[in-house]
């Protein structure tokens, strides 16, 4: 009878955590991701917030790094998928490569989690994906084989490189309250007083600094991006 009483508590137990689906996980991770940062996403704080026990969550996630790549694939899946829904066969590569950009762009923007992320998860399925969409684009636009790698990496440092700093950069504005227009306005002037004989080209671009647009800047680097690849290769 004891027996049959634990036999009965096993299988309550392996309801529960079956009916607790592993989606439910990574999309309450990602709220609290979002919410409150890598240091914010514990089994513990996810526990609270999915209403049940650790286990429940250990039955389908391993550890924190494997929680943190799977909610970082989600976010990574649907970023690669939303641009895609527009192209069509005619669609040139270069246009399919600034809208995956400007996707990931908004993305890391949205999540700034990602791309601190995506630093931890070289070689797994979030990194495969973006390199993939990107690669398959690269060989679109009739890139050697033997150019593919440098191409690629150029595109994928480029992207992760600027969206990661401008996440960074808005999680620093909003932690101390500053505002955007009033943040450049303080360091145009700063750039305009700077000495003209030892910083004359700094010193020339005080007025852009002041109205710039930081998603323009990261499309036209793109395009310069693509403009170089484009070009006719030296010898």
């Amino acid at each position: 009878m004891v027996q049959n009483a634990r036999s009965k508590k096993t299988s309550s137990s392996q309801r529960r955590e079956e009916s607790l689906s592993r989606e439910q996980i990574i999309e309450a991770s990602i709220e609290l991701l979002d919410s409150s940062g890598e240091e914010g996403l514990t089994f513990r704080a996810l526990s609270e917030r999915l209403a049940t026990g650790p286990g429940a969550i250990y039955w389908h996630i391993a550890n924190k790094s494997d929680l943190l790549t799977a909610a970082c694939d989600a976010i990574i899946a649907r970023t690669m998928n939303a641009p895609l829904a527009s192209v069509t066969s005619g669609t040139p590569p270069q246009t399919t490569i600034r809208l995956l950009a400007l996707a990931m762009f908004d993305a890391i923007d949205a999540h700034p989690w990602v791309g601190s992320a995506l630093t931890h998860a070289l070689g797994k399925s979030p990194m495969v994906r973006i390199v993939e969409h990107i690669g398959q684009q690269v060989q679109a636009l009739g890139v050697p084989k033997k150019e593919h790698w440098i191409t690629v990496s150029a595109l994928l440092n480029y992207i992760l490189g600027v969206a990661g700093r401008n996440a960074a950069n808005g999680q620093l504005a909003r932690t101390q309250g500053l505002v955007r227009s009033d943040f450049l306005k303080a360091v145009s002037t700063v750039w305009s007083q700077l000495d003209p004989k030892e910083y004359p080209f700094a010193r020339s671009l005080a007025a852009q600094m002041r109205a710039h647009d930081d998603r323009k800047d990261f499309l036209a680097g793109i395009d310069l991006i693509l403009r170089g690849i484009s070009s006719p290769r030296r010898t």
